[in-house]
């Protein structure tokens, strides 16, 4: 029987709020068993680009990540969002170790091809590397994976957080039983954006299509249903999204993907 790991993601508007945070970390260090946190920080990153007089430029939500961009990133997300992270688990006695991509040639990526729109140094996942996790997990301790990969010739990227954590469920799934949970603010995916309490709990293929021509799912949900699906097309066991008190309570609503 596989041992089972929990893979979790945190997006940026959880980390910039610090109280939602530290009841995030709390939780989280109390999760049985094995664990990877997988972050990003894109909020924090805005803010700081804001402060340095360095335009955000988006496109169809994304960010274009020049190469000032890029430094910012690296220092928000791989500097102090991932550092707050390991130091607030380090105190809650959860031993956990801060990485980016190019640690351990953890996250190895390609440069995005340009198609209608060029969008800098973002990666594309290539490769996961599943021994290093193993051996980190064997001896229990915790990776803290942020958000930037590298191509193994020098280039750090940016990269979907929510791509890293359902690449890091399927490299993993051949040594352990995985379990992906996508944390966001809201109680998982909502029949109406404006009603939290309209959480649809189960979602397979066949609703998912019906969900799409109802347009219930669009914009920033399609990419992070496509993770969900792409996981569990690569043995991941279990894929939730919902909020931070689904880590703790298994009777918090969220919502279930399923093939």
């Amino acid at each position: 029987m596989q041992e089972k790991v929990s893979i979790v993601k945190i997006g940026g508007n959880l980390i910039e709020n610090e109280a939602v945070l530290d009841e995030f970390i709390e939780g989280f260090s109390k999760l049985e068993g094995l664990k990877i946190l997988v972050h990003g920080g894109g909020k924090l990153a805005t803010q700081l680009a804001e402060k340095l007089g360095i335009e955000t430029k988006m496109v169809d939500g994304r960010r274009i990540t020049d190469a000032e961009t890029l430094k910012i990133i690296t220092k928000v997300y791989g500097g102090y969002a991932n550092k707050t992270i390991v130091a607030k688990l380090q105190a809650r006695n959860c031993n956990a170790i801060g990485l980016s991509g190019a640690d351990l040639n953890l996250i190895r990526s390609v440069k995005r091809p340009v198609k209608t729109h060029d969008f800098g140094f973002v990666g594309d996942v290539e490769a996961v590397n599943a021994a290093a996790l193993k051996l980190l997990l064997d001896h229990q301790i915790t990776p803290v994976c942020c958000a930037i990969t590298h191509d193994k010739e020098g280039q750090l990227f940016n990269t979907n957080a929510d791509t890293i954590a359902s690449e890091i469920a399927k490299a993993i799934s051949k040594d352990f039983e995985t379990h992906l949970y996508y944390c966001f603010e809201k109680n998982g995916v909502l029949r109406d954006i404006n009603d939290d309490t309209s959480v649809i709990e189960e979602i397979d293929t066949n609703s998912y299509q019906k969900l799409l021509e109802e347009k219930i799912i669009a914009d920033g949900m399609l990419p992070k249903l496509f993770n969900c699906f792409n996981a569990l097309e690569h043995e991941v066991a279990k894929v939730y999204i919902g909020s931070i008190k689904m880590i703790t309570d298994p009777q918090t609503k969220k919502t279930t993907i399923t093939l």
